[in-house]
């Protein structure tokens, strides 16, 4: 980011804030079915265990009471981020006296509650995003937010096995409640926004104020469907990337750990830094067009693998062109979604726009996986493109709005 004058306070923060965003993920979700795998749990609860999280995916149902109600300390969004954080360490830490074989419903309670605390900091935290970076700043601060919280899964996924097959499951849980202090240590040193907004002042005008506010903004229903569409193509080459390495390619399981996990996110972390540097030269609505085409031209690159088999150089190029314009992307996705708020109802407009463009990331795996076995793999990372295509033209018809909202 040289020479952008972006590696100040404000976006410098977002490394430990992400970074504590990130943690819990993996605590809840992979890490937690393996600790319940390697306890004897049996297959049927473990599966049960992936309900615990339904808060990530329902949390703009409680959005509005964090924009309504400040909490005595810090103000409204670094108050609701410590509160979030001090409860995510002690419900994190109690989970080392807890034994899965024996307590399993205690064990669902806490990972629950654990996976409801990561949700709410979530919310905080990209409420306090927004209404702290100014509009140029927001790439920058997307893309390290968006590193630093892939960092903190890693640390949480694969760092948090390796430390239990060495020193055992309870010293997981008490250094991941240990290292939530980076977000407590964030949270203390951000900075408070400059132009701070008062809070709804009631909380039915907390619920239905994001609506009124966000439809009155020219090209509203449009700007629903850009969120919906713009990383729709990347999220269908992506649907079954690990199947087309293993079965089209056929690269081993090793292989595949190395090419998709290892090398994809060096080169989506470089592509988010990147990506974020940039924006702030290119503007909002540049930079999407330009990062959108590199995401969708790079699924184009699979065809090559799909022709050409196993050559580990080319496994790599590709793999690392895919990632690195995906994080180009996210980073500006991410700048389009603060964009598109008002500061008054910051936590839950970003709740639910990160909601609804969830809902297209669920939606293509289905259809992915009839395009791959019907028509194979070539039509299937054509169709990767076609799909990226709509989201293009209707932000070439949307200049004007995307524009006004990356200056606003």
């Amino acid at each position: 980011m040289r020479g952008a004058g972006l590696l100040n306070r404000r976006v410098l923060v977002m490394a430990p804030l992400g970074f504590a965003s990130g943690l819990p993920l993996a605590l809840t979700g992979a890490t937690l079915q393996a600790w319940l795998t390697v306890s004897g749990v049996e297959l049927a609860a473990i599966g049960l265990f992936a309900l615990v999280g339904l808060p990530y995916t329902f949390k703009f149902l409680w959005a509005p009471f964090m924009d309504r109600f400040v909490p005595p300390w810090l103000g409204r969004r670094r108050g609701w981020m410590l509160s979030a954080q001090a409860a995510l360490a002690a419900a994190i830490a109690w989970m080392a006296g807890l034994d899965p074989a024996t307590m399993p419903w205690a064990v669902a309670a806490l990972a629950l509650a654990i996976a409801f605390a990561s949700a709410s900091q979530d919310i905080a935290f990209d409420a306090y995003r927004t209404d702290v970076l100014r509009p140029r700043e927001r790439g920058a601060g997307a893309a390290v937010s968006v590193a630093a919280y892939r960092i903190a899964m890693l640390v949480s996924g694969a760092g948090a096995l390796a430390v239990a097959e060495r020193l055992g499951w309870e010293t997981v849980w008490l250094a991941m409640a240990l290292l939530m202090a980076v977000g407590v240590a964030g949270t203390l040193a951000g900075p408070a926004p400059e132009r701070p907004s008062p809070p709804p002042p009631s909380l039915a005008e907390a619920v239905a104020g994001p609506f009124r506010a966000f439809f009155r903004r020219p090209g509203a229903w449009a700007l629903l469907a850009l969120v919906v569409l713009y990383k729709l193509g990347d999220a269908f080459a992506g649907a079954l990337a690990t199947a087309f390495l293993i079965r089209g390619v056929g690269l081993s399981l090793g292989e595949v750990g190395f090419y998709a996990k290892v090398l994809g996110l060096a080169a989506l972390l470089a592509g988010a830094l990147w990506g974020g540097a940039w924006m702030a030269r290119l503007g909002l609505w540049r930079a999407l067009l330009l990062f959108g085409a590199l995401q969708a031209l790079t699924n184009l690159g699979f065809l090559a693998l799909v022709a050409v088999g196993h050559v580990p150089l080319l496994v790599g190029a590709v793999i690392g062109l895919e990632n690195l314009a995906g994080g180009m992307g996210t980073a500006a996705f991410v700048a389009l979604l603060m964009g598109l708020c008002d500061h008054r109802y910051t936590a839950t407009q970003f709740a639910l726009l990160s909601a609804l463009a969830a809902v297209g990331r669920v939606l293509v795996g289905p259809a992915a996986g009839l395009v791959a076995g019907h028509l194979g793999w070539s039509a299937y990372f054509l169709a990767s493109f076609a799909v990226a295509l709509p989201g293009l033209v209707l932000l070439v018809r949307l200049r004007g709005p995307v524009a006004a909202a990356g200056a606003a």
